[in-house]
């Protein structure tokens, strides 16, 4: 076992046992024998996970893996500990023992205090029967992009094929998977709202990133970002802090695993809080920015044409085209 491996371990178990009984011996406990959750006075104590968890992947993952394999294996780190900070933070005493677990363990939201609201004399609209086929539809889309469409394309024209394979990745999960699971929570009357909520249709920069796209990571960053920031930085301060973080994550999970194409993402990202000032400046307002068929022109023109910086051609290369081998696209 090598030097680094082994002091990457001790670093872990340290903050692990410090963690110990305010983490686990807090919220598991509580969890796990029906007592209400107890959340530490400390404000840093959810974030600790987030910290560890990327932290123990980029150490103890063996060099020998693939690197599309370790890819996934930060993004799920990275994601747990998102998702415990706002399960940490959440006001989850009276929802019940199998709600908790649904929200840590089936369902890919970053809304707690909402997926745990036990909603008292209201009702959560169950979804229609065009809405579990449409949802089953998009992952339909994405198998046939992945199994299909990705095998007719030439070889070598590689980089088209990566992104066929991210779309239809795309389309499997946060379209197709993630929405049969609204679709399944909301039957039994769990208020958990698609992710993805038409983003196509955006016709500004502000309401693709704001209400249609991901809003999982958007919930996360809104709350623990954007809102305590804005007191101290401003609105455009705080904005600029939101997509300085998402481009900080998506360099970590794509260019760190590609071993190249750094700054790509984080730049892709502030042009999208550059573009979302400027839709929403006097200028931007005057020429018919944030609204109409203006607003849907550039809103998709700022995020195609910078978007090869955010998925690279290291990217697609080292990551999406083995990752697309390995499960049988290719």
């Amino acid at each position: 076992m090598s030097q680094r491996l082994v002091g990457g371990i001790g670093c872990v178990m340290r903050i692990a046992q410090i963690v110990r009984y305010g983490l686990i011996g807090g919220c598991f406990i509580g969890l796990f024998a029906g007592a209400q959750v107890v959340k530490a006075p400390r404000w840093w104590d959810g974030w600790i996970a987030l910290a560890i968890m990327p932290l123990a992947v980029a150490v103890l993952v063996p060099s020998t893996w693939p690197r599309w394999a370790f890819m996934w294996a930060l993004a799920f780190a990275i994601y747990c500990g998102c998702k415990w900070l706002t399960f940490w933070h959440a006001p989850i005493r009276s929802a019940p023992r199998w709600r908790q677990l649904g929200y840590l363990l089936l369902w890919p939201g970053l809304d707690a205090a909402t997926f745990l609201e036990v909603r008292r004399g209201r009702s959560v609209a169950r979804p229609a029967a065009s809405e579990w086929l449409f949802a089953a539809a998009k992952l339909g889309l994405g198998l046939g992009l992945l199994y299909g469409v990705a095998r007719t394309i030439r070889p070598d024209q590689w980089y088209i094929v990566g992104w066929v394979g991210m779309i239809g990745v795309v389309m499997v999960l946060h379209f197709g998977a993630f929405h049969l699971l609204s679709c399944a929570w909301r039957r039994v009357g769990v208020d958990a709202r698609p992710l993805m909520r038409a983003p196509l249709l955006s016709r500004s920069l502000s309401e693709f990133w704001g209400r249609r796209w991901n809003t999982a990571f958007r919930d996360l960053t809104h709350r623990y970002l954007f809102r305590p920031l804005t007191e101290r930085l401003g609105a455009r301060g705080a904005v600029f802090a939101g997509f300085a973080f998402s481009g900080v994550v998506h360099d970590a999970v794509i260019s760190v695993p590609a071993g190249g194409g750094y700054g790509g993402p984080s730049l892709f990202f502030v042009l999208q809080a550059l573009g979302m000032l400027f839709e929403r400046s006097a200028l931007g307002r005057a020429i018919g920015l944030g609204a109409g068929w203006r607003g849907w022109l550039f809103t998709m023109g700022m995020l195609l044409a910078p978007a090869p910086l955010l998925f690279h051609y290291p990217f697609v290369e080292v990551i999406v085209l083995p990752f697309m081998r390995a499960i049988g696209a290719l």
